[in-house]
């Protein structure tokens, strides 16, 4: 007996549909470096002209378990926006503009309409950061998945004039630290945050009076993506170094930044922290410094300045829609000391 491609659990004919139906997507994400159109085996770039010395920088990431609540609450349209802002908001901070992105999407059955429904999402946040959709790869895994599970992961390239490049090397002590405020939790802590608050839809959707909706609504907000304002903040100002507070929060992101024998302090009254870092803490039974070292705080993006520029950093920052706190300086020493 013939056993075919199908019988195997894999149908070309789902791909085929998946690919009609996300076309109209990646086509919006285009712009005039894209070279050919979805369906080539590779994607192609042009960049752009006018640099002395252009560096491309290059990114990828995943968007972890937070997928699990996509997954729970069936709502697949804005997990794709995560991809896209843990890879460009990396990028971001060495002072690059993304140019293009590819994104990998893996599950055990295709639907075509949830991949079209998550590839939207990749193409919204594409949008918002100015890269183009150039390719991507669609695998079907029968029986390496779970039914209706998927995984998603992007890999973004953007290019900056090498003289200026954003390293942290010119961060001295004295210089003054601003923080950028998150939409909530973004794409990191999760297998934490169901640890918390569990699996169960019913539980998930109910309204929380702590959070002003459901913890489902909070824990699914899309990961904000700062690429256009912090674009627009190194045209107007001298940015010496950019933190992203991804996985390990203030702890392990801001010092990256920072060249030997420089450290900082945070001032934890500078900003409100949202209710649901509060609320986790809560239930979490763990110590700032825990939660410090694992959730982003309320604070997507650090910037450094010189103390002169906090005004000017901060007036930028919020003429293109971004709430942002001065948050603390940098000190002699090495780490992160936090100031009540």
């Amino acid at each position: 007996m013939a056993i075919s491609y199908k019988d195997s659990g894999v149908d070309v004919e789902r791909g085929y549909e998946a690919v009609r139906l996300m076309k109209q997507y990646v086509q919006s994400t285009y712009n005039e470096g894209v070279l050919g159109d979805i369906g080539s085996f590779g994607g192609f770039y042009q960049p752009p002209r006018g640099m002395k010395e252009p560096v491309l920088v290059a990114g990828t990431d995943g968007v972890g378990t937070k997928l699990k609540y996509a997954f729970v609450a069936n709502k697949h349209d804005t997990i794709g926006i995560d991809a896209v802002a843990m890879c460009v908001n990396d990028i971001v901070c060495q002072g690059a503009r993304p140019l293009f992105f590819l994104d990998y999407f893996a599950t055990g059955s295709l639907s075509p309409e949830t991949v079209a429904t998550v590839v939207k999402g990749v193409a919204e946040g594409c949008r918002q950061s100015g890269a183009a959709l150039i390719g991507g790869e669609t695998a079907e895994m029968p029986g390496f998945y779970p039914d209706g599970e998927y995984d998603i992961a992007g890999f973004a390239v953007g290019i900056v004039d090498k003289k200026k490049i954003i390293n942290g090397k010119k961060i001295k002590p004295g210089d003054a630290l601003i923080g950028i405020k998150s939409s909530g939790v973004h794409s990191n802590g999760y297998s934490l945050v169901r640890k918390l608050f569990g699996e169960d839809r019913a539980q998930l959707e109910r309204y929380d009076s702590r959070l002003g909706t459901s913890p489902l609504a909070v824990l699914l907000k899309p990961t904000r993506i700062y690429v256009r304002s912090i674009l627009k903040l190194i045209e107007e100002v001298k940015v010496k170094g950019i933190a992203h507070i991804t996985g390990g929060g203030f702890i392990e992101n801001i010092p990256r930044i920072f060249p030997a024998g420089v450290g900082c302090e945070i001032w934890k009254r500078s900003y409100e922290v949202p209710a649901i870092f509060r609320l986790m803490q809560t239930k979490a039974e763990i110590t700032d410094e825990q939660m410090y070292n694992t959730f982003n705080m309320g604070i997507g993006m650090v910037v450094c300045v010189n103390r002169r520029d906090v005004q000017k950093t901060m007036d930028v920052l919020r003429a293109m829609g971004e709430e942002c706190y001065e948050i603390g300086r940098t000190t002699k020493g090495s780490g992160v000391k936090f100031i009540k």
